[in-house]
């Protein structure tokens, strides 16, 4: 019989054993792998993970140039400068609620499932499997096409480049996709390595992307030759501020609102941290603040680029329509000499390498956790494999690559269809980061146990302002840019479709199937009921299913399947 270790009730968790559980497992367990046991989880990476690390994989997938460069077709093509200027400042206010509310769950049930997690434990009674299926699946969505579609703005960048040395020639989406592939294939490979060189290489990697936006946010108004052709060294703020481009059919509000789409997407990789917790030291504090240290560098820093950006442009709608196929180099191009937009263009291509491998690793954690609880039914046993030489869920990395190549053909359907990339990974993760947060703030009341990172008597208001934001923001980001008879295929936002297909196949999934087998988390450790010494729980069928009991937090039993106790 294995050490004694602390109750499910000893442990700042919100968990689905029973309040008695004590977890057994064969060794005595550190803190970190106390904290996991407590939430039905056996330990099976290393902890090679620090709160420096997890912030570096964030602030990698998080790619604040790599992400600007992609999506300054939305940001500055919908409603101009104003859009870079204030939308930025706006939605980075909500966003750092959302991040802010997502850390305190973090703390409180700090598993690579994460928000899946939360929702199935937190939903009420008898809603916990359906809230954990949606939350989980629109996550993963959020998660997949985060990779293909850095690399997709990587690829274009580098033969946008290719096209400055040699105006003749003009890319073509076959190349763009072929390139987009090998991209993903080497980032594949390094997500593959053992923990340890992941986070070396990341640690690297997101050293090399604060040092270069910094570099660039400094060589852009330093370098920049708009004084050449007769303009002031940098726009009046009149301008920057308060005259909008019209790039949709929309009144300026409903653009700037529009524009959030690349904040939006931008910003939504600080959950990464979430996802890594069961690698990393001291996880119940170290990952829920490398959550909101994320969001708050990324979003200050983020700020300063759009700033720069804003003041220098000569003419956006050059940019926009530029036969490069990218805006930001079109743009760089406008305010700089060639080789200097050469150089930056390539700084930005290093920093997109990094961004992508960084959400290669993230995604494939959280294909892991699903299949853990068998969320891919039978690829499950396959997906939730971890290497023995590795210890790393290798499968998992190969299984999105396949997923993220298929999706990158919307490459073939032109840049809107490209660009649905974007909006579904903006509009899946908000979805997925907002269902437990929403369940937290209106339902949970006392039922929630707050982790040691939380955030007081501000947890209801932030929570409130985040659910609110990304309610707004739903339809906002399924909205196509013009209206009326100028709308046609070409012009359709794809968004509503390409996310709300699977969407519903899932929903429809669960109906006619998945409701019938999938409860929620299963625990898969060991553990005995206090007071009753003989009586344990394999784990194995134990699932979260409230729908006659309550959770852990009031001291009775919150899983279903009481079949599986049985004495040892």
């Amino acid at each position: 019989m294995s050490k004694r270790n602390k109750s499910v009730a000893e442990e700042q968790v919100t968990s689905v054993l029973e309040a008695g559980g004590v977890p057994m497992y064969e060794r005595p367990l550190t803190a970190d792998e106390e904290v996991l046991a407590a939430l039905g989880y056996k330990p099976e990476f290393k902890r090679e993970f620090s709160l420096w690390t997890s912030f570096c994989v964030s602030f990698a997938v998080l790619g604040l140039l790599p992400s600007f460069a992609s999506t300054l077709y939305y940001g500055m093509g919908y409603a101009g400068t104003p859009g870079m200027t204030w939308g930025w400042l706006i939605a980075m206010v909500f966003i750092q609620c959302v991040a802010m509310s997502m850390a305190e769950l973090c703390s409180s049930m700090p598993t690579s499932g994460g928000l899946y997690y939360a929702a199935a434990v937190l939903a009420p009674p008898g809603w916990g499997p359906l809230a954990a299926w949606v939350t989980g699946w629109s996550n993963w969505l959020c998660q997949i096409t985060a990779a293909p579609s850095v690399d997709y703005g990587m690829a274009s960048m580098m033969l946008a480049a290719a096209s400055i040395q040699n105006p003749t020639y003009v890319p073509q989406n076959y190349e763009v996709f072929l390139l987009t592939a090998l991209i993903m294939v080497i980032q594949s490979c390094i997500s593959s390595m053992p923990t340890k060189w992941i986070a070396n290489f990341n640690s690297v990697g997101s050293t090399l992307n604060i040092i270069i936006l910094v570099v660039v946010i400094i060589i852009i108004p330093a370098a920049t030759n708009r004084e050449d052709q007769g303009l002031p060294r940098f726009a009046p703020s009149s301008v920057v501020w308060g005259q909008f481009y019209a790039g949709t059919d929309y009144p300026n509000g409903l653009a700037l609102l529009l524009t959030f789409v690349a904040v939006v997407w931008t910003m939504s990789g600080y959950d990464a941290p979430f996802h890594l917790s069961e690698e990393c030291s001291n996880a119940n504090i170290a990952s829920p603040r490398a959550i909101v240290l994320t969001s708050g560098v990324g979003g200050v820093m983020g700020w300063f680029l759009q700033l720069v950006v804003a003041y220098t442009v000569v003419d956006i709608e050059a940019a926009l329509d530029s036969e490069l196929g990218q805006p930001y180099a079109a743009y760089l191009l406008q305010i700089l000499p060639q080789n200097i937009t050469l150089a930056i263009l390539a700084l930005t291509i290093v920093c997109a390498f990094s961004m992508g491998q960084g959400c290669m690793v993230a995604a494939s954690r959280v294909t892991f956790a699903y299949s853990r609880d068998e969320c891919f039914g039978p690829l499950s046993p396959i997906t939730k494999r971890v290497n023995r030489h590795t210890r790393t869920p290798v499968n998992a990395v190969w299984f999105n690559t396949f997923i993220g190549i298929l999706m990158t053909f919307l490459i073939f359907g032109g840049a809107l269809a490209a660009g649905a990339l974007f909006s579904i990974g903006a509009l899946a993760g908000f979805v997925a980061f907002t269902i437990p947060i929403f369940i937290r703030v209106f339902f949970v009341g006392n039922r929630f146990r707050p982790g040691p990172w939380n955030l007081g008597r501000a947890s209801i208001p932030i929570g409130t302002a985040a659910c609110a934001f990304v309610i707004l923001m739903v339809p906002i980001l399924m909205l196509p840019s013009v209206t009326g008879s100028d709308l046609d295929a070409a012009g359709m936002n794809w968004t509503c479709l390409v996310y709300g297909g699977p969407m519903t196949f899932i929903l429809i999934w669960w109906i006619v199937d998945a409701r019938k087998w999938f409860k929620g988390p299963k625990v898969n450790i060991e553990h005995q009921m206090l007071g009753r010494p003989g009586n344990t729980l394999d784990g194995t069928p134990a699932v979260i299913d409230r729908s006659s009991t309550e959770s852990s937090t009031s001291n009775k039993h919150g899983i279903d399947g009481q079949e599986g106790n049985k004495k040892m």
